[in-house]
């Protein structure tokens, strides 16, 4: 029989977000995290000596989902009110006789915020490889339309001449720089604790630094250098914040592709199922950029998460509870929302029709105005005042856009003719210097990505 997901409440169960990033945030995932942060913490100690090394054993063997079931978890916090507690009580009844050792000297944030860090690990990880195939596919449009003239627009308004090629060099490099900062995030990121009460692991004795040693060794994560009960909250807002920065630059792409797909434009188009795909209940002709228009709706609410995690950094003295509930509906709402539309960018990306034909077209509309700056530039170099030189091609570029052409216009204009032969004039409306200019830098930016981006 299919699932019946008629009950589900969150958009995030049956609408948003892939599968398996979702399965990141279950609860039997953070569950599963939990105990493996206890099993850790009983093999250090066994270790070290604090508690018998049958025990340490015993509760590892038990530290699973299979011996600690979510439901039991559920049962007893029911009771006690108390989800750390309720995890331990289900873990010590699991090891018989060793459970009288489990979570010797420990408080639930040492549990609660390793299993945190390794649950963020495990994001990083995912949204890393989301960054990188997405700038592999602004990369390979950039290499692809290196040479492909288009018309840059400042203002919503023609300015001068690009390359698309340009433009999508530009996307891939800001990609890039949100990988770097990724990178040097998560050192700061993955950084669990294991230091008791208040941070100052008394509970642990003159062990407690080998005990915190021994876990994070085993978790594969850091200690937080300077915990009280909790890790710092600078770190979470830091994450959460660098996600806000990435939906920013989604949805800028988003909306580059909105707009070039006006129907005004035209130079662009997201990919779109002829066979099948309808882009309006009443409007049968449309083909609308939803996946973009979905892209920006994301980023819009990714945004807003960002100061919650701030919010939480502001603790009563050594900790309270007012971050953990609302964490536990940021940070992984944030993180699949991210991964979500980062994912449906890459596509939009992959898919993309772009029209040169149609941008060629729009360049050769503005009838030689686009490149104006030339004629300036090359007025000011044969000896007429900037300001003058200015004025002059901003009296022959009204109505730009009618006939006669920019070029036509100069060439009958004494002013201009005085300091500039005809073909010269016709050198410096030429837009293919304004090309190339856009092509070497586009070939500058892909030789300065990461070598794994090159290719």
């Amino acid at each position: 029989m299919a699932d019946d997901s008629s009950d589900l409440f969150c958009p995030l169960e049956f609408r948003y977000g892939r599968a398996a990033v979702r399965d990141l945030f279950s609860r039997g995932a953070r569950l599963e995290r939990a105990l493996r942060v206890e099993a850790a913490l009983a093999a250090t100690e066994s270790e070290l000596g604090m508690i018998p090394k049958d025990a340490g054993a015993a509760i590892a063997r038990v530290a699973d989902l299979e011996h600690v079931p979510v439901a039991k978890v559920d049962e007893l916090e029911a009771t006690l009110r108390h989800d750390v507690m309720a995890m331990t009580r289900a873990l010590a009844d699991a090891a018989g006789a060793s459970g009288r050792w489990v979570h010797y000297g420990a408080t639930s944030a040492d549990i609660t915020d390793s299993a945190l860090a390794l649950e963020l690990q495990e994001s990083v990880r995912v949204l890393r490889g989301d960054l990188t195939a997405l700038a592999r596919a602004l990369a390979h449009l950039a290499r692809e339309h290196r040479a492909t003239p288009e018309i840059g627009r400042t203002h919503g308004q023609h300015g001068i001449p690009i390359s698309f090629g340009f433009k999508m060099a530009v996307g891939a490099a800001e990609v890039v720089r949100h990988r770097q900062r990724l990178d040097e995030i998560l050192p700061r990121l993955a950084v669990g604790k294991m230091a008791g009460a208040v941070g100052t692991a008394a509970g642990f004795g003159d062990r407690a630094e080998a005990v915190e040693e021994g876990v994070m060794r085993r978790l594969g994560i850091r200690a937080d250098e300077a915990p009280m009960q909790l890790v710092g909250r600078d770190r979470v807002a830091e994450f959460v914040n660098w996600m806000a920065l990435v939906a920013s630059t989604a949805e800028r792409l988003a909306t580059e592709v909105r707009n070039l797909q006006r129907t005004e434009i035209a130079e662009v188009a997201e990919p779109f199922d002829e066979a099948h795909q309808v882009g309006s209940s009443t409007m049968a002709q449309k083909r609308n950029p939803i996946v973009s228009e979905n892209i920006t709706s994301l980023a819009r609410l990714v945004r807003a998460f960002a100061p919650v995690p701030m919010e939480n950094m502001v603790q009563w003295h050594e900790r309270d509870l007012a971050n953990s509930a609302n964490e536990r509906i940021v940070v992984p709402h944030a993180i699949v929302l991210t991964d979500d539309l980062l994912v449906k960018l890459e596509e939009v990306l992959r898919g993309l029709k772009v029209d040169s034909g149609r941008m060629a077209e729009e360049v050769a509309r503005s009838a030689g105005g686009a490149f104006g700056e030339s004629l300036v530039l090359a007025l000011t170099a044969k000896g007429l005042a900037r300001s003058d030189a200015h004025e002059v091609v901003r009296q022959l570029t009204r109505n730009p856009m009618s006939p006669p052409s920019l070029l036509e216009r100069a060439r009958a204009d004494p002013v201009v003719t005085k300091h500039l032969t005809a073909e010269e004039i016709g050198a410096f409306l030429d837009p293919s210097s304004y090309v190339r200019a856009a092509m070497a830098k586009t070939d500058r930016i892909l030789a300065g990505l990461p070598a794994d981006l090159r290719g």
